[in-house]
């Protein structure tokens, strides 16, 4: 049975193997095949060995291998012998050989005498060459390495190397820092190598490592308290413990220095700064520097630059404790540097000694885009002006670009820059005089931008316009004219300029009086002159009138007007005449002194006024007083003194004018006394007043003419009225604030009444232009923008708007205009701070308002209406969205985030355009409370510690977590148990140390209770932990088990009972306790699965049943292992032997064969050789042991089989294939045994054909009556006749031709369909016989003839009624083994004239009235059909259809022809459908060749193993399925079969150790259900039942 397990299975035909294992459901099934070899095999089972042996080993002690060291036994006659051909130079070791069952072990051991003791420590290893020959056989030898590994025995100690260490550590060395690592060895390796460190006095502020001799600070160190440390450490061997010797251990020094140490350099992070623009003072980069060192070592005290500024071009500036900007001193010509500047700079702190940052190298580079040097536009300005700019006028603005934003001009001081201003901040130059009083064409300005000292040249060229009206040297002429000179004479010369250039500057003269003068001027020249003699009398002495000066310019004449005067000067040629003469009277004596007397009075015509008076005799006494300019006469003295005789007096009084003198008058006073204060006077008039009233109207009258012409006013040149501004003119006006540069604003409408210059108006912004935002047309008044406008820095405008003539005297006046700016949304919000940092407590309440951040938006409404957001995601806080105050929204901890940066967003509200926004950075810092206890890490402590470790070794570091800064964050640590001093723990490092030595025998586990606190205020908080610790058995086990036997051999029969007992194997050790206990396993060898042993007992039993046929023997590699906690083993090898059972049936290859004999073969023809096996042994004595013998399939006996060969040969019946294409036989094969076993196979013999047929025609004479027909280009078909062959390929292949009756060529057949075809004439009456011939294509080739007889009629003539089918389709069924010329079906028509013929045509004139239902469509169905490759005739006058060819469904299953009938005269179509049924000419192919499944033993009854799956291309068949033998026949018990779903379900519970697999035969068998028009489903026909 086991051999068949082991075969590849081939299954054909109908046949499947189908393979189940049976698994044990608790343990696994290894399988191990017996290998075969033909040829014996001589070698190692490996070519390298490894083997042990220990040190100082007695004599005779054998190497311990793993694995088998030796040869397997291919031969049991070898006699194999072993002997060391290199490698033991000393002579210390022997190879012996040991046969057990099939191998020959090589064993190895140490020599006895005087052989040399191993010691590992001079040689550890031996590789050993070895040699294996065969005895007697010299062929036969073989080579292998054995590698004797020298196990070690603890003989050695411990020693340190060096014996004194020393270190420095700084202060500030963080706990559980390795400071440094003592090293010891021991020769000994393994456990016997092994050794602790511990310290030999108690220490609390160090630990060392027990195995790894690392030193860990376990300590706060205090440089003030103690700056030096001695520690002693030792090295035990743990082997010396192991054994009960502590013995001398070795001894190291460790020196710890403590050192207040400035540990840690500065360390620089660089971050560069693209300049926006070269100025001074740019930044270029920001240095951030950390030092973690405490105290001053961790300050930064500066950052210098070390090299690459040679010339000082930079500087560093401290800008916070950390951080450090690096900035230009000046502005950098970055031309001079192409490549950038490589600054390397160094950091240093305040520590003692300080510690300097490595050097780090900055490269500053200034891009292309960047380096763009702040300059003017332009070096050099022209600029042109009119001249009649009144102040104020833009000139034009100068700026530098780019431009700073604290850009400052100013105008360099020159006589020029006097008559402009500039705006500091705008750079708009505008002037600040009237141009028109300056002589100069050309001004000269240098505009100067005050940081950067850059400057440019403004050159500004005064365009000339008529603004001067000529101007006379003199505001007036007068000049005096003597009255006597003659006609002609050139009296006075007028001369005007006029300051404007070419026609607006040439002048000329004329005199303007409405009177008749004496005078006329020279129009070039202007000299004035006399035209008439002058009369002084008759005319009046004063000539006034104007002189006008005009230019020629454009487009007014400029004209000035100079008064002229004049004066006709008198010739003195009169004397003055007194108005009164001979002048008498009488005064008293008393007259007071000084009282006017009387007065004299004369005129003078030529001098009026000018007169002087004089007496010239009669007052020698001296009493009177004439005033010589006023003529009054008055008493100089008292006249009391005077004496009667001298009381009158007679006065000569004289007036002259200086030239002439008048004619004298007398006065006669009369002095009287009795009378006081007493005056009388009397005179004689002389009318002299009379004729100077008349002359002095003479000239009153021409004076009045005078004053008449210069009371007359020109209307036309006197600018008389003021500019005024129009009547609409508002008050104020609005502009919108982005209106673009060069936009009108308002226009300014003014008028005057006046004419030419007087009413030319000039419009001028003369104040209020603060920011020259705006500008004004001169000559046009309208406003435009001439800068762009900001609200933000001014919202309105108070324009000066000024408006003035050209008149002269120029009139002016103005008026206010506010220029409202309308908010434009250009402003972005801006916050108040640039950031913005608070600190509150990490437990502040939800809703607690921490901060208010505010921005300002500088536009107006909605477009500076802000919008407050967070836009950082956070659960933690929100903004109230508008008025900035920042809350908490979520609970806050800071050791979960500490600092919180959160971006805050304030945007505006503008409705139209985009929204404008900026965003700050609000840096919240948590403020730590004391809200955590410390956390351990992890929460519960497992370690595990060896029992022999020394007293204060560190077994566990405690460590916690607390989030909490300052006293909250400090914890200390302490034990609750100690377990009565056992442990003791460091409150600040949280070591557990060991303070007595463990025992596992007394204790294994300790649980630790560790509590840790912290020192928060006011509250401290703590946490507990526990430590469970486990402690380790250390290995005292000494000794191995071993085994009083090398191996040890056992037999057993096959097909025992699971577990049955085969031997029991025993092993001692000398250890007690649990080290001394022993148990049992089998860990290897080819029966592992198959055998078992009890692991206390040793006792050996199978656990499944063995075959030997599959495996004759198994090698077992049994473990004695004892229980300590280092376990040793020692192993046996167990051969087994399995003894045979005849048990299994005999076994041919395949369970079906297929094989082919020729038909009519001759007797004894062979036609298959059957092989078959049998796995079990064969007894000796029974030479034949299996038997054939032919059971079914040969009714007729047509075979015989050898019933000892199996050799199936032919018998004298003769086979012939066209009777029976295929036989089946049954041949069972039995084995000799008493118990017999026997399994079936079948043999599918194919019977081959001969051709052994002729062609067979339907008839031999075949007649057709045809119409007559004309000559045809194409050839028409005349009649099918055709023929078929029973033989089968290519014996059945038909071909035609004409063999009698074509003389003429009129007739050609076609060789494969057999149509005879003809395109000539053919007359009515003529007679045409054929003799058609049809040969196969077989070896040899046979033939048959037929005669075709064809009758040429009249053509009928036409028939009245249409052709009509009695059907409008038909519809045929037939079946695939139909025979070639049976019939179809009958086509008929309604009327039936004669005659009628018939015909399939290719073409389907009429397809679109048919349509195939798709149900009525099977397999290979199309709708497309037709006869192209010629399987259907039809009879040419009968309608009947008949197959032409042999059909095959699976090829195709239906077909569509189209079958035409015709008179000769008119024609008539039919669709003919024809169905070709499926026969059940195919066998079933299963889905797989072999099915495998593994299935557990415990699997309940009628439970699903697994579906077989077969398919068939016949149709309308059905499968059953059926089991058809087993190898074993229980099989057939535990397994059945669904017959229609091939589905395998077991029968009752499986048994593994009953049988481990099973193999079944399934046959699948087919029904084949034959549908025909007259089917009974009653009826089928079973297909071949394998």
């Amino acid at each position: 049975m086991g051999q068949w397990a082991g075969m590849q299975v081939s299954l054909l035909g109908l046949t499947l193997q189908l393979l189940l294992l049976i698994s044990k459901p608790s343990a696994g099934y290894n399988q191990n095949s017996h290998e075969t070899q033909d040829v014996p095999s001589f070698s190692f089972t490996h070519s390298v060995y490894h083997a042990t042996v220990y040190e100082n080993s007695a004599a005779r002690t054998y190497a311990n291998s793993k694995i088998k060291m030796g040869i397997q036994l291919s031969k049991r006659s070898w006699e194999i012998r072993y002997r060391i051909t290199s490698g033991d130079d000393e002579g210390l070791f022997k190879a012996e050989d040991y046969v057990l069952g099939d191998f020959s072990f090589l064993r190895i051991r140490t020599k006895g005498g005087n052989a040399a003791i191993l010691n590992r420590e001079i040689q550890d290893n031996y590789v050993l060459t070895v040699k294996a020959y065969v005895k007697g056989e010299s062929l036969l030898e073989a080579w292998t390495k054995v590698s004797i590994q020298v196990l070690d025995m603890n003989d050695l100690r411990p020693l340190f190397s060096p014996t004194t260490y020393s270190v420095t550590i700084a202060e500030s060395t963080p706990l559980r820092t390795s400071i440094a690592q003592v090293t010891a060895t021991d020769a000994d390796i393994g456990s016997n190598g092994e050794f602790y460190f511990f310290f030999k006095d108690k220490m609390e502020l160090f630990a060392v490592h027990p195995t790894s001799g690392v030193v860990y600070l376990s300590g706060k160190l205090n440089v003030d308290e103690q700056d030096r440390y001695d520690l002693e450490i030792m090295a035990v061997d743990r082997g010396m413990k192991l054994y009960g010797n502590n013995g001398v251990s070795s001894t190291a020094k460790l020196f710890v220095h403590i050192d207040r140490v400035n540990e840690r350099a500065p360390v620089m992070t660089v971050v560069t700064h693209a300049s926006a623009r070269l100025e001074k003072n740019s930044l270029y980069a920001l240095v951030s520097v950390e030092d973690f060192d405490e105290g001053l070592n961790g300050e930064i005290d500066s950052v210098i630059i070390m090299d690459g500024d040679p010339s000082g071009q930079f500087y560093i500036e401290r800008r916070e404790e950390e951080e450090f900007a690096i900035k230009s001193t000046e502005i950098i010509n970055w031309e001079t540097f192409p490549y950038g500047c490589n600054l390397t700079l160094q950091a240093k702190d305040r520590g003692t000694p300080p510690q300097l940052s490595a050097p780090q190298v900055l490269h500053i580079m200034f891009s292309n885009q960047q380096a763009t040097e702040a300059n003017f536009e332009q070096e050099f300005y022209v600029v042109s002006l009119n001249e009649v700019s009144p102040p104020g006028t833009i000139v034009g603005f100068f700026k530098i670009k780019p431009e700073p934003d604290d850009a400052e001009y100013i105008l360099t001081p020159s006589a020029d820059s006097t008559f402009f201003k500039i705006n500091t901040l705008t750079g708009v130059i505008s002037t600040s005089h009237w141009l028109t009083h300056v002589s100069k064409d050309i001004f000269s300005l240098e505009v100067l931008e005050v940081d950067s000292n850059l400057r440019a040249k403004v050159q500004v060229a005064i365009e000339d316009a008529n603004d001067n009206t000529p101007e006379f040297f003199q505001s007036f002429y007068e000049v005096f004219v003597n009255e006597s000179v003659p006609a002609g004479t050139n009296i006075l010369t007028v001369s005007a300029v006029d300051e404007d250039k070419g026609e607006n500057g040439y002048i000329t003269y004329s005199i303007h009086c409405l009177q008749q003068l004496p005078f006329k001027i020279n129009q070039f020249s202007g000299v004035i002159s006399s035209n008439t003699d002058l009369d002084f009398e008759a005319s009046p002495e004063v000539f006034v009138f104007v002189v006008r000066a005009s230019d020629w310019g454009s487009p007014y004449r400029r004209e000035s007007e100079v008064n002229v005067t004049i004066h006709l000067q008198n010739i003195n040629d009169n004397k003055p005449l007194f108005e009164k003469v001979a002048c008498k009277g009488v005064i008293s004596v008393d007259f007071p002194v000084d009282e006017v007397i009387t007065t004299m009075s004369a005129i003078d015509i030529d001098e009026l006024e000018l007169v002087k008076y004089k007496i010239i005799s009669g007052n020698e006494l001296g009493l009177f007083d004439l005033n010589p300019d006023s003529g009054v006469l008055a008493l100089r003295n008292s006249l009391s003194a005077l004496s009667p005789k001298h009381s009158i007096f007679s006065l000569k009084i004289t007036s002259t004018d200086g030239e002439n003198f008048s004619d004298p008058m007398f006065v006669n006073i009369s002095v009287v006394h009795g009378k006081s204060l007493y005056k009388h006077f009397t005179c004689k008039e002389t009318s002299v007043a009379q004729r100077l009233a008349e002359k002095l109207l003479k000239k009153s009258k021409a004076s009045t003419k005078s004053k008449t012409e210069e009371g007359f006013i020109d209307l036309f040149s006197v600018n008389r009225q003021t500019p005024q501004f129009d009547k609409a003119f508002p008050t104020d006006i609005a502009v919108q604030e982005d209106l673009k540069v060069g936009s009108s604003v308002f226009q300014v409408n003014a008028y005057d009444g006046d004419t030419g210059f007087n009413g030319q108006i000039l419009y001028s912004i003369s104040d209020g232009n603060t920011d020259s935002c705006f500008n004004i047309g001169l000559q046009t008044g309208l406003i435009s923008v001439f800068l762009p406008m900001d609200r933000e820095k001014r919202d309105h405008y108070i324009l000066n708007l000024t408006i003035c003539d050209l008149g002269l005297p120029q009139k002016a006046t103005w008026r206010l205009l506010t220029v409202h700016i309308v908010d434009a949304n250009d402003n972005a919000p801006q916050f108040l701070q640039e950031g913005y940092r608070i600190v509150i407590p990490e437990n502040t309440a939800i809703g607690t308002i921490i901060i208010q951040v505010e921005a300002t938006d500088k536009d107006l409404g909605l477009n500076g209406e802000i919008v407050y957001s967070v836009l950082t995601s956070t659960t933690q806080f929100g903004i109230n969205s508008t008025n900035g105050i920042v809350y908490v929204t979520g609970q806050l901890d800071r050791e979960l985030a500490p600092i919180y940066n959160l971006k805050i967003k304030a945007r505006d509200s503008a409705a139209k355009g985009r929204h404008k926004f900026s965003v700050t950075i609000l840096k919240v810092i948590l403020e730590d409370v004391n809200d955590c206890p410390p956390l351990f890490i992890p929460s519960v402590y497992k370690a595990r510690a060896l029992e022999d470790l020394p007293v204060g070794t560190v077994i566990a570091w405690i460590e916690t977590q607390d989030p909490d800064v300052g006293l909250g964050g400090q914890v200390r640590y302490s034990l609750v148990n100690d377990h009565n001093g056992w442990f003791e723990l460091d409150r600040n490092s949280g070591a557990i140390r060991l303070t007595k030595e463990l025992d596992y025998e007394v204790q294994q586990f300790y649980n630790l209770t560790v509590k840790a606190k912290d020192k928060g205020k006011p509250v401290s908080l703590l946490s507990v932990t526990f430590v469970e610790l486990e402690v380790i058995d250390v290995n005292e086990n000494l000794y191995a088990p071993y085994f009083s036997h090398f191996a040890l051999t056992g037999r057993i029969v096959e097909n025992a009972p699971i577990g049955t007992t085969l031997l029991q194997l025993s092993a001692q050790d000398d250890d007690v306790g649990r080290d001394g206990e022993i148990h049992y396993s089998i860990r290897d060898g080819s029966g592992l699965g198959r055998f078992a042993i009890d692991e206390e007992t040793g006792v050996i039993y199978t656990t499944d049943t063995l075959d030997r046929e599959t495996k004759d023997s198994y090698w077992l590699t049994v473990y004695a292992s004892d229980r300590g906690v280092v376990p040793q083993f020692s192993t046996t090898e167990v051969f087994i032997e399995v003894e045979d059972v005849n048990d299994n049936a005999p076994l041919t290859s395949e369970p079906l064969l297929r094989c082919s004999v020729p038909e009519n073969s001759a007797r004894d023809v062979s036609v298959i050789q059957i092989h078959a096996q049998d796995p079990d042994v064969s007894p000796p004595s029974i030479a034949d042991w299996l038997s054939y013998r032919i059971v079914s399939g040969n009714p007729q006996n047509f075979f015989t089989i050898n019933t000892r060969t199996g050799l199936i040969t032919t018998t004298s019946r003769k086979l012939d294939r066209e009777q029976q294409q295929e036989h089946t036989l049954e041949v069972l094969i039995s084995d000799s045994s008493p118990s017999p076993k026997s399994s079936t196979l079948w043999v599918m013999v194919s019977v081959l054909d001969e051709n052994d047929n002729r062609p067979t025609f339907h008839d031999k004479v075949y007649q057709v009556r045809l119409p007559e027909r004309e000559r045809r280009k194409k050839a028409e078909p005349i009649y099918r006749v055709f023929a078929y062959d029973q033989d089968d390929g290519p014996n059945s292949d038909l071909s035609y031709s004409l063999v009698d009756g074509n003389d003429d060529g009129k007739f050609f057949i076609d060789p494969k369909t057999a149509v005879v075809s003809s395109r000539k004439a053919f007359a009515a009456g003529s007679y045409d016989i054929l003799t058609i011939k049809a040969s196969d294509n077989g070896r040899p080739q046979k033939s048959s003839t037929a005669r075709l007889h064809i009758e040429w009629i009249q053509r009928p003539p036409p028939s009245s009624p249409p052709l009509l089918f009695d059907e409008l389709f038909y519809n045929f069924t037939i079946t695939e083994n139909d025979h070639v010329a049976e019939i179809v079906g009958v086509v008929s028509l309604q009327q039936n004239p004669v005659p009628v013929w018939f015909d399939i045509t290719g073409a389907r004139p009429f397809r679109e009235m048919f349509y195939i239902l798709q149900s009525a469509c099977f397999k290979n169905c199309s709708s497309e059909g037709g006869n192209s490759d010629s399987v259907f005739d039809v009879e040419r006058t009968a309608a009947t259809i008949i197959i032409a060819k042999p059909l095959d469904a699976e090829q195709r299953s239906f077909y569509n022809l189209t079958v035409q009938a015709t008179d000769g005269t008119s024609t008539a179509y039919v669709q003919v459908y024809i169905t070709v049924l499926d026969s059940n000419d195919n066998d079933p192919v299963f889905s797989q060749q072999i099915y495998e499944v593994i299935i557990s033993e415990d699997t309940p009854p009628n439970t699903e193993v697994v579906q077989i799956l077969a398919s068939d291309r016949d149709e309308h068949h059905q499968l059953t399925y059926s089991l058809h033998s087993s190898i074993d026949s229980r099989s057939m018990r535990l397994f059945h079969i669904h017959p229609t779903l091939g589905t395998v379900y077991t029968v009752q519970r499986l048994d593994h150790e009953a049988c481990a697999q099973h193999i079944l035969t399934v046959i699948v068998r087919i029904l084949c259900l034959r549908i025909s028009p007259s089917f009974d489903p009653s009826s089928f026909n079973e297909g071949f039942a394998i």
